[in-house]
């Protein structure tokens, strides 16, 4: 079946593929970061970049906000030849230790998205990044210096639902910051015998009246979309 939302050909999606929510985001990596990039897809806004890295072929892919869409461009991603998918994004810190632009290498997510319960149908289940993957980020991250963290996250639907407090009740389990699309990014990626991963950039602490200053977030989006391409060069 041909990809009804990631409009691309066999062999126009690299194996290596950064995962963006942001289709702005997408288009600055792929034109930053990459060599000769070339426009796949633009359908739905979903914009999908193929260039070089350091000579290694890596594509960039807007997911859109969500499990719901993230899961379904993972799935047509690998239906076009990915094997290799990398969540780049930012979070909600709920942990005190985490300051806006430090980056979250997460070991783990905590599934609240309904995505990743529909494909489980009700089955208890704890959704991991592979494990060559993750190991490779941290590496990367502790090699560069760039402020960083390591630990568990939770994947939520309803940005505006969740409260200051009820994060926080999630941190006495070990809740480092909440997103929404890696839970079921890391279950797919299991289903289909891919390798998906995520880092993430804090872009403020959950209650936070605004994010964090432009310039601040920037930076931490520069850092880990480095770190991010250093490890996709390694897996």
């Amino acid at each position: 079946m041909s990809p009804i939302h990631v409009r691309g050909k066999p062999g126009e999606v690299a194996e290596r593929v950064l995962l963006p929510g942001d289709p702005g985001r997408a288009e600055w990596i792929a034109k930053t970061f990459l060599q000769d990039p070339v426009l796949y897809t633009s359908h739905r806004g979903l914009l999908g970049y193929t260039g070089r890295y350091k000579g290694v072929p890596v594509s960039v892919q807007t997911t859109g906000m969500g499990a719901p869409s993230a899961s379904i461009v993972a799935e047509e991603l690998i239906g076009l030849g990915a094997r290799v998918l990398l969540r780049v994004g930012t979070c909600g810190a709920v942990d005190e230790g985490l300051a806006p632009g430090d980056l979250v290498i997460a070991q783990g997510a905590v599934p609240l998205d309904g995505a990743s319960r529909q494909y489980l149908e009700g089955r208890p289940y704890a959704p991991l990044p592979d494990a060559g993957l993750f190991a490779a980020l941290w590496r990367k991250a502790e090699a560069l210096g760039y402020p960083h963290h390591v630990g568990l996250i939770a994947t939520e639907d309803a940005f505006y639902a969740t409260t200051p407090e009820g994060a926080r009740a999630w941190s006495r389990f070990g809740v480092l910051a909440f997103e929404m699309e890696a839970s079921a990014l890391f279950l797919v990626g299991k289903m289909r015998g891919v390798r998906a991963g995520a880092i993430l950039t804090v872009s403020n602490r959950i209650g936070d009246p605004e994010l964090a200053p432009e310039e601040v977030l920037k930076e931490g989006v520069r850092r880990m979309v480095e770190v991010a391409l250093e490890a996709l060069l390694e897996v």
